[in-house]
């Protein structure tokens, strides 16, 4: 992993916000190249927007429906050691319950049986499988359930034989589904065989592994396995699956870090809620850790503004008079390490994790991985100095 670039850091927001709902109150920084002091940034609240006046200008962030400013709450507080760069402020919201406001887990929430579903690439929406219509959909064990069979049995492992899905199945993994091939697959799907894990492995007895990778013809973009010649393996993070209506065609794809930063926040938060686990380790198919992330809070909502957006001259005609208002959104609040760090911190909480056995294991493909890790590390450098870190974690938050 030493070659993966990291990327370049920014200089964080000009003005960041995040609200809590449950607490309901909310931090708002300022950075000091946009306000010298408190008396320059004066808050109000409108409808379903909060304006943050500044030297600069008014700034107008939208707020999601049903959260409202607390008139005349906000109010400045230490900044502690980023003070010669930062204001903060605290205030008040109020919350009433909204009908839209449960993240939906995407495909996993999708899938219901009887039902006649499409199934598209990611990257080029490439219709990849013919139209499905499941007479089941069921959900697979635990991603970790082969490592605690031991402590279930006092004889050879019972569950060795591999869960495939019958002829109309679909089986629902933690990050995948399990389906069977169909006659469209030769047109639109490409298999390649990949090694997986080190040749050099200091483990003698540790073989190298060989995968069985399907990918869209028509774009290359890596979309899962063949666990069998008959059974596919899609990623959740590599394929669109929507209901089969008429004859609707689907929507443009997501640009790519939005639909992967969305899908993962959306199922982390399935996953935390249903095994009330906080820690996940990010694991290539080898069963190797790359990213461990700790869920802090769920119910943040999040807007960052660069400085260079904040307030300037805006000419009649400019492109900027007309550009959308900034949105606070529901996020994730996490904290993170890759694995691969060398710095001492970041090898004792790898090591910690290890030894403890901490982390739900979350699997992806290493180049979704990588991609992962590039839109967290994206997330931690559009923060203020302050919030970029905790403890010896870095901090990140992933849009639901």
């Amino acid at each position: 992993m030493a070659d993966l670039e990291m990327p370049a850091r920014t200089h964080g927001a000009g003005v960041f916000i995040e609200l809590r709902k449950r607490l309901q109150s909310g931090l708002l920084i300022v950075g000091k190249d946009v306000a010298k002091s408190p008396a320059d940034v004066v808050v109000t609240g409108g409808d379903s927007s909060l304006q943050v006046r500044t030297p600069r200008g008014e700034l107008s962030i939208t707020l999601p429906e049903g959260v409202t400013f607390e008139q005349g709450s906000c109010i400045p507080t230490p900044a502690g050691e980023s003070c010669g760069e930062e204001l903060h402020f605290r205030l008040r919201i109020n919350v009433t319950r909204s009908t839209n406001e449960e993240a939906s887990d995407r495909v996993m929430e999708t899938l219901r049986a009887k039902e006649t579903y499409c199934f598209y690439c990611q990257g080029c929406m490439t219709r990849l499988l013919e139209d499905r219509v499941f007479k089941r959909v069921l959900p697979l064990p635990n991603g970790n359930w082969n490592t605690i069979v031991d402590d279930w049995c006092c004889h050879p492992d019972p569950f060795a034989k591999k869960l495939l899905p019958r002829a109309e199945d679909c089986l629902l993994g933690d990050t995948f589904l399990l389906l069977p091939r169909d006659g469209s697959c030769e047109q639109t799907l490409t298999d390649e065989v990949s090694p997986v894990g080190s040749e050099d492995s200091q483990d003698p007895k540790k073989t190298c592994r060989r995968l069985a990778l399907i990918s869209c013809k028509s774009c290359s973009l890596v979309l899962g396995e063949a666990v069998t010649p008959e059974t596919l393996k899609l990623y959740i993070t590599q394929v669109v699956v929507e209901p089969a209506v008429g004859d609707r065609k689907p929507e443009a794809s997501l640009n790519r870090s939005v639909f992967l930063e969305r899908v993962i926040a959306a199922r982390l938060l399935e996953l935390s809620n249903s095994l009330s686990s906080f820690h996940f380790s990010v694991q290539t198919p080898d069963g190797k850790a790359f990213l461990l992330l700790w869920l802090l809070n769920s119910d943040s909502i999040t807007a960052s503004v660069p400085e260079m957006c904040v307030g300037g001259e805006r000419s009649i005609g400019s492109p900027a008079l007309h550009s959308p208002s900034p949105r606070a959104a529901r996020a994730l609040k996490l904290l993170y390490t890759a694995c691969f760090h060398e710095g001492t911190q970041q090898r004792d909480i790898v090591t910690s994790w290890e030894v403890n056995a901490i982390g739900h294991p979350v699997v992806l493909p290493l180049k979704v991985c990588e991609e992962l890790l590039q839109v967290i590390d994206d997330s931690n450098s559009t923060l203020p100095v302050s919030m970029r870190r905790m403890r010896s974690y870095e901090v990140a938050y992933l849009r639901l």
